[in-house]
């Protein structure tokens, strides 16, 4: 759970832009854009390997 405190003298503007960046960084959007499909077993090997050779091409 993403949770963001507002200061006093914080703008509302800021405390969402902080939001939005622990959303990002926590990876809860990514997560609910794979589960909103069923993803075959095979889709879903084929998805994994693809984003391990993304990950080792830029080490």
């Amino acid at each position: 759970m993403t949770q963001v405190l507002v200061g006093e003298i914080e703008g509302i503007e800021s405390a969402l832009r902080r939001f939005k960046r622990q959303v990002s960084q926590s990876g809860i959007l990514a997560d609910v854009k794979c589960r909103r499909h069923f993803e075959t077993p095979q889709s879903k090997r084929k998805r994994k390997a693809s984003a391990a050779r993304r990950k080792r091409r830029y080490r």
